[in-house]
């Protein structure tokens, strides 16, 4: 069932979901050389819960951190541990909250140091489509209209969209319907109407659009192992068009909207 929220819940998701903007903004005064990535979910979880909310990934169907930290051919739901980012590297941060009974979740792709220029641009490919699918979220339209813009911008710049990972309805909980894929056809799906919140999260692989589930029941990677982007935003369909609800401005005050 797909729950519509009413002015006031969806400015409650607001509030959630600036604070995960916030986080990634802290988040990414500490990615550098050097720095264990265990670290980096330490600093969010406490972050989050100084702001009067929990982590809303930690112990989610048992999952056993704050953040998703995905390094380079890791596309998502990767584990915080003892690896040291190193120059060169690429991390997806995705992050959660829940404060006031509403979920908050947006995802950030970083470079760490000096990172190769096709990487780059495979990051700053993901990002620009994330933004060709919030342009379809209006009333009227379908799912299919989302994940019809997001695969045919980044096919064709010669990329590729993960299949066995999609986006979310969101509200009360984490993960709602519907679902919200990053490839299709206009017209599919179920229709887009005001109140519908929606986190919209393009994957999107340098290589194959091949995946791999890893033994710890968690990490998916690329199949041939090249690197993959993963963007998110959490959207509201409002006013006759689509509300972004989380935020980058905090990470972008960090590392400049050039930095990816």
């Amino acid at each position: 069932m797909i729950f519509l929220k009413t002015d006031e819940e969806i400015e409650l998701m607001r509030e959630s979901n600036r604070l995960v903007g916030m986080t990634l903004g802290e988040v990414a005064k500490h990615i550098r050389p050097g720095i264990k990535t265990i670290e980096l979910d330490r600093i969010a979880e406490d972050f989050i819960r100084s702001h009067g909310a929990v982590p809303s990934f930690l112990g989610y169907n048992g999952f056993p951190y704050s953040l998703c930290i995905s390094v380079n051919e890791n596309v998502v739901h990767g584990f915080p541990s003892e690896y040291e980012l190193k120059d060169g590297d690429i991390l997806s941060v995705d992050c959660g909250t829940e404060k006031n009974g509403f979920c908050g979740d947006s995802a950030y792709t970083f470079c760490v140091g000096e990172v190769a220029e096709d990487v780059k641009l495979l990051l700053r490919t993901t990002k620009e489509s994330l933004y060709k699918g919030i342009e379809q979220a209006i009333p009227g339209n379908r799912i299919g209209h989302i994940g019809e813009a997001v695969q045919t911008y980044c096919e064709k710049k010669g990329y590729s969209v993960v299949r066995e990972l999609v986006g979310h309805g969101i509200g009360r909980k984490m993960h709602e319907s519907p679902e919200v894929p990053n490839y299709g056809r206009r017209g599919i799906g179920p229709l887009l109407k005001s109140g519908m919140c929606i986190a919209i999260e393009p994957m999107i692989n340098m290589g194959s659009k091949n995946v791999v589930f890893e033994k710890d029941g968690w990490t998916v990677r690329t199949k041939d192992r090249k690197p993959a982007a993963h963007f998110e935003h959490t959207v509201a369909i409002k006013d006759g068009k689509a509300d972004i609800l989380s935020t980058f401005e905090y990470v972008e005050a960090v590392i400049g909207e050039n930095g990816i």
